[in-house]
C-alpha cells in the first residue's frame, strides 16, 4: 500500500479559478468564524467564576472539540484548494482519519454528556451538585477522551490494513473512514467494526440524548406556573437546537433518499455537520443564553445591567 496515493474527490467543487477562489474564501471566513467564537466561549467561560458549573465546563470542552473538528480538515481543504494539489500520502491521510475520528466520537460522547446534564439539572435538582461534581465531571471528560482515541486507533488501524480494490480516489473532502470504505476491498471485519462503531458511538449517544429530554420534557410540562416552564425550557433549548443540527446532518448520511448519483448529496451534509456546525454551536450558546452574553459584556468592558 505504501506505494500508491490518494487523490481527494472534491465532488461539487469545479475546476474554474473564480470557483476555487471563492470557495478557499469562504471556508477561510468559516474556519476564522469557528475558531474566533470557540475560543471566545473558553476565555469567557474560564474568566467569569460565575459559570465555573458542570454545564459550561461541559459547554468548554465543546468548544474546544469544535476547534480540533474543523481543524482536522479545514486548512487542507483550502491548500488543496489554492494549489490545485488534491493526492494526499497514505501517512497524510490515516493521520487525519486519526484525528478526524477523535474528534467526532468525543463531540457524539459530549452532546449526550450535556444533554444528560440537563436531564439531572431538570429532574434530579436537588442532587444535581452531588451527581455531576468537580470530581465527576472530570472524570467525564477523560472518559471522553480515552474512548474517542481508542475508537479512532482501531478504526484508522483496521482501515490502514485493507487493500484498495476500486480506486485511489477516496469520495469525500477528508479521509474518512465511511467514505475509505467505499473504494476498499470487501472486509468482513471492516464492515462489522463500521456497524458496531456508528452503533455504540452515533447511534447509542443519540438514543441516550433523546430519552433525556424526554424525560425533561414530561417534567417541564408538570410544572404550574408558565414562568417556571419557560426558565425551564430555556436552559436546554440552546442544547436541544444543537442536537438537532448535528445529528440532523449527520443521519441524513445514513438515511439517503433514493438517487442515481449521491455523492453531491453526501459532500454537502458532510460539510454542514464537519465545518457548519462547529462554527454555529457557539454562536447558538451565545445567542440564546443570557449568561454567557451578560459575562461577554463584563470581558469587553460593557456595563451591565442591574450590576
Amino acid at each position: 500500500m505504501e506505494n500508491y496515493t490518494y487523490s481527494l474527490f472534491i465532488l461539487t467543487f469545479t475546476t474554474y479559478l473564480e470557483s476555487k477562489t471563492f470557495l478557499s474564501t469562504f471556508f477561510i471566513l468559516v474556519y476564522l468564524t469557528a475558531v474566533i467564537a470557540n475560543s471566545t466561549t473558553i476565555i469567557v467561560v474560564y474568566s467569569d467564576r460565575h459559570l465555573h458549573t458542570p454545564m459550561y465546563l461541559f459547554l468548554c470542552n465543546l468548544s474546544i472539540v469544535d476547534i480540533c473538528y474543523i481543524t482536522s480538515s479545514v486548512p487542507k481543504l483550502v491548500h488543496m484548494l489554492l494549489t490545485g494539489d488534491y493526492t494526499l500520502s497514505f501517512t497524510q491521510c490515516f493521520v487525519q482519519m486519526f484525528f478526524f475520528l477523535l474528534v467526532a466520537t468525543m463531540e457524539d460522547l459530549l452532546l449526550f454528556i450535556m444533554a444528560y446534564d440537563r436531564y439531572v439539572a431538570i429532574c434530579n435538582p436537588l442532587h444535581y451538585h452531588s451527581i455531576l461534581s468537580r470530581t465527576n465531571c472530570i472524570r467525564l471528560m477523560v472518559f471522553t477522551w480515552i474512548i474517542g482515541c481508542i475508537n479512532s486507533t482501531l478504526a484508522t488501524l483496521a482501515t490502514s490494513n485493507i487493500p484498495l480494490c476500486y480506486s485511489n480516489t477516496v469520495p469525500q473532502f477528508v479521509c474518512d473512514f465511511k467514505a475509505f470504505g467505499k473504494i476498499a476491498c470487501p472486509n468482513l471485519g471492516f464492515q462489522l467494526y463500521s456497524y458496531i462503531g456508528a452503533v455504540i458511538f452515533g447511534f447509542g449517544p443519540f438514543v441516550c440524548s433523546i430519552i433525556s429530554y424526554i424525560r425533561v420534557i414530561v417534567v417541564i410540562l408538570h410544572i404550574k406556573s408558565s414562568e417556571g416552564r419557560k426558565k425551564a425550557f430555556s436552559t436546554c433549548s440552546s442544547h436541544l437546537i444543537v442536537l438537532s443540527m448535528y445529528y440532523g446532518t449527520g443521519m441524513s448520511l445514513y438515511i439517503m433518499p433514493p438517487m442515481k448519483d449521491p455523492r453531491v448529496y453526501e459532500l454537502t451534509f458532510s460539510i454542514l455537520c464537519a465545518i457548519i456546525t462547529p462554527m454555529l454551536n457557539p454562536l447558538i450558546y451565545s445567542v440564546r443564553n443570557k449568561d454567557v452574553k451578560r459575562a461577554v459584556m463584563k470581558l469587553v468592558g460593557w456595563k451591565v445591567r442591574g450590576e
